[in-house]
């Protein structure tokens, strides 16, 4: 891709060779208007790129929450699991596992 020393600009050409390797019909007109396009989001890019973010903490939430988690301890409730009456809507049991049709062979 072609850059020139003051901003990123894509030629038509550019698009017209990506789209040929891509093997995308692009015409000339549509590339003319890609290159258009994504010129000026280089051209956006750029000034973004000159903005001082030194001081800017990375953010991990864009709504600068966190989650909240609660401890990761046994209790009861997660001890005991009744498997007959889990297993009593399953339309096929066996030897206390699930049974399920065979999709491969």
């Amino acid at each position: 891709m072609s850059q020139n020393a003051s901003n990123s600009a894509i030629s038509t050409d550019d698009i017209l060779g990506v789209a040929k390797l891509s093997r995308l019909a692009v015409n000339a007109d549509l590339a003319n208007d890609y290159a258009k396009d994504l010129s000026k989001i280089l051209s956006m890019m750029d000034i973004l790129a000159d903005v001082n973010t030194d001081s800017v903490a990375p953010l991990t939430n864009v709504h600068d929450m966190t989650q909240p988690l609660r401890d990761d301890v046994v209790d009861g409730n997660g001890l005991t699991v009744n498997r007959e009456l889990n297993q009593s809507v399953a339309p096929s049991v066996q030897d206390g596992l699930f049974l399920v049709p065979q999709v491969i062979e």
